[in-house]
């Protein structure tokens, strides 16, 4: 018999399979080159060409390390199975236990992940989703717990008997060898994890602040017509609905545009967009740190300790510069270097299977945070686990979650995104908005109009959605309630704007103002021990500029001169008063010309032709300055007060002004400017004075041209 093959050459046998995998595994990815974001010109990409390079560079390293623990799963337990059953080692079997053990994995993983979060998959998936569907209908949470107990059961039983084997033979330093494994490998897969729930705090773990904490929770892209309070006909707000009733729920209120960055900004700072200066999504480095103040400082510097958590949506969050003292949060979203890193998509899919826990999160965060994939339980855990460290401390908090539960393409977890569609269904976007994957997709499908579309379906994966928030929701602020922190914490539930489902010509967010404001109206309510009326509904119309201001007040602190809301207090006393707050808003940058615009207004290319990327070192996307204006001119603006809404139309011949009666059964149905000339004039002035000097140009025989 040959003398067994040395440790080393085993182990070169195991890498050698995984680094073929690997090889394999990046062709197929550089054949069918994908890449996530807009795309850019060639000539700005050339220049990131080395950069690629080592990125790709670096995710293939990933891929080859976990094919290698893959494939060596199944060495170690052929190697013990070997020893107990007395049998020499030989290289063909030890490789067919990798090849099976590494299949049995990847298998194992994409089934665990097209159960519980089909997105991720979807975000990375070359090929129909449809062809998934068979597979999918198989799984059960319970099987797919039976076929990893199973597997490491197995795989446990058999090394610990080759252990006893090996130690009844004297081979002490390959049984402590096979022992680390079995300790080592458990140990990694439990710190990979995202980890236990936290326990919740008890009386004497945290001490009594002279100051409230703040919670603020939030979603991206949440409607206010989903909650039960509002009408909705699905229960999918069944814990924000009680929130509601034990606290102030603001049924009209309103961002001044529905894009994260420029809403948050107005949110945080209590000012316009044309005071903070973000008017888009799209940032240049010399714009992030802002001309105003915000809340999250003014709290910070009274003494609070501040926080933010989010998945990929919150990104804008740590980029603006608030005054957060502590982010779990994903890189700026829109920089090209972030984009490339994330990869192809056959390489990305792979990785992907196995980055969805801390170890990615720590390793691949480009992956862990990849846009369209939920990450709602992982958040809560990690809210809960802020609040609990927050709280220890001698100073009150600041906490603020913002999840992408609502955002497009409307993917979140089990059980969520099945909840109330249709079992019947076999149409492409079955755990996700089909079409968005590809940056020509989207801008294709953004000038499509609604017939193009599975719209029932889309909007029953929204629903999903938002009760997958409600659940996220329901985990941290009954963990409050248990830790006893209520008495002492305001709680905030907001969004940053809402979504147009197809109600008009279109969907996304913040592109047209015609009708009723999907995408303008956004849910708030507050909770707080110094709530007088609890269950109030206050209808009158609000803005989220107003929510700064606010929450200083109700902390005792002073609002400073540069915020341009006004407190809410009075409201939620109940108090009425004769002076209206005027709601103002203007549509974002859109994708492409959406359907149903006007012939004669006023167009810019697609984003993706506007975008550049200014400094290379950073790698930051922003719109270029010789089309920012345009940008900025050919918005849509409007003004709401409590009944009327006025629309401003850029056109080529000369603005034009729309009014809309949103009480007597009108809802915006149609414009009857020429029916109320007195409340058109009056909010066309009003309109005029918010807009300033944003439209000090117009169109002019093909140009744009200043007045």
């Amino acid at each position: 018999m040959p003398p067994p093959m040395p440790l080393k050459y085993r182990m070169l046998l195991v890498l050698g399979a995984a680094a073929l995998f690997t090889l394999l595994l990046t062709l197929k990815s550089v054949t069918d080159l994908t890449r996530t974001g807009p795309a850019i010109q060639e000539e700005i990409l050339s220049y990131f060409a080395l950069y690629s390079l080592w990125a790709i560079s670096r995710l293939v390293f990933w891929a080859f390390l976990i094919s290698s623990v893959l494939m060596g799963v199944g060495a170690v337990v052929y190697a013990a199975l070997q020893v107990v059953r007395g049998k020499a080692w030989h290289w063909f079997g030890a490789l067919f236990a990798s090849a099976v053990s590494f299949t049995y994995l990847i298998l194992l993983q994409f089934c665990d992940q097209l159960l519980h979060i089909p997105s991720s998959i979807v975000a990375s998936f070359l090929y129909r989703v449809s062809r998934l569907y068979p597979l999918h209908d198989l799984l059960t949470p319970g099987l797919l717990a039976g076929a990893k107990v199973g597997f490491w059961g197995v795989c446990a039983l058999i090394c610990a008997l080759g252990v006893v084997r090996l130690l009844g033979q004297r081979r002490l330093g390959v049984a402590v060898l096979l022992s680390l494994l079995m300790v080592v490998v458990p140990a990694f897969f439990y710190w990979a994890s995202i980890g236990l729930p936290t326990t919740p705090l008890v009386a004497g773990q945290y001490a009594a602040q002279a100051r409230p904490n703040i919670v603020m929770i939030g979603a991206d892209t949440l409607r206010a017509d989903r909650f039960g309070a509002a009408g909705y006909h699905r229960p999918v707000t069944p814990y924000l609905d009680g929130l509601a009733a034990d606290g102030v729920q603001f049924t009209n209120c309103y961002v001044p545009l529905a894009r994260t960055a420029p809403s948050m900004a107005s949110m945080l700072t209590g000012t316009w967009p044309h005071t903070h200066g973000v008017r888009d999504n799209y940032v240049a480095n010399d714009k992030t740190l802002l001309p105003v103040t915000d809340l999250v400082t003014e709290l910070a510097e009274a003494g609070y300790r501040t926080s933010v958590v989010s998945d990929w949506a919150g990104a804008d969050l740590g980029k603006l510069g608030f005054g957060f003292q502590h982010k779990d949060l994903p890189d700026d979203q829109w920089n090209l270097k972030y984009l490339i890193r994330q990869g192809p998509k056959d390489l990305r899919l792979f990785l992907s299977l196995f980055t969805h826990n801390r170890f990615g999160k720590t390793m691949l965060p480009e992956i862990y945070y990849l846009a369209g994939v939920p990450l709602s339980s992982h958040l809560g855990q990690v809210a809960t686990r802020q609040i609990h460290d927050l709280a220890q401390g001698d100073d009150p908090f600041m906490l603020m979650v913002f999840t992408s539960n609502t955002h497009l393409p409307f993917g979140s977890e089990y059980p969520f995104y099945q909840m109330f569609s249709d079992p019947a269904y076999q149409g492409e976007s079955r755990y996700a908005m089909s079409g968005l994957s590809k940056p020509s997709e989207i801008i294709k499908r953004q000038s499509q109009d609604k017939s193009k579309f599975d719209v029932q379906q889309i909007s029953d994966l929204y629903d999903g959605g938002v009760l997958n928030f409600d659940h996220t929701v329901k985990g941290i602020v009954d963990y409050l309630k248990a830790s006893g922190l209520m008495d002492s914490t305001i709680v905030v539930i907001f969004s940053d704007h809402g979504v147009d489902l197809f109600e008009k010509y279109t969907w996304g967010q913040g592109n047209s103002l015609l009708g009723d404001d999907p995408s303008a109206r956004v849910p708030l309510i507050i909770l707080s021990p110094q709530i007088q009326q609890a269950g109030l509904r206050v209808e009158a119309t609000t803005r989220t500029i107003d929510l700064a201001p606010t929450l200083l007040e109700m902390a005792g602190l002073p609002v400073p001169d540069s915020m341009e809301g006004e407190s809410l207090l009075p409201l939620m006393r109940g108090e009425t008063s004769s002076d209206q707050r005027y709601a103002f808003h203007e549509t974002g940058v859109w994708l492409a010309p959406i359907p149903g615009m006007g012939e004669h207004h006023l167009k810019y290319p697609d984003l993706f032709t506007l975008l550049e990327v200014r400094d290379k070192a950073t790698g930051t996307l922003s719109l270029k300055p010789d089309m920012n204006e345009l940008a900025i001119t050919a918005r849509d603006r409007m003004v709401r007060d409590d009944r009327w809404k006025l629309v401003y139309l850029p056109m080529k011949q000369g603005a034009e002004y729309w009014l809309f009666d949103m009480q007597d059964g009108y809802n915006g149905a149609e414009d009857v400017s020429k029916k109320f000339p007195a409340e058109t004039q009056r909010l066309k002035t009003i309109l005029r004075q918010w807009m300033g000097n944003d439209t000090l140009r117009e169109w002019r025989d093909g140009h744009l041209v200043r007045r």
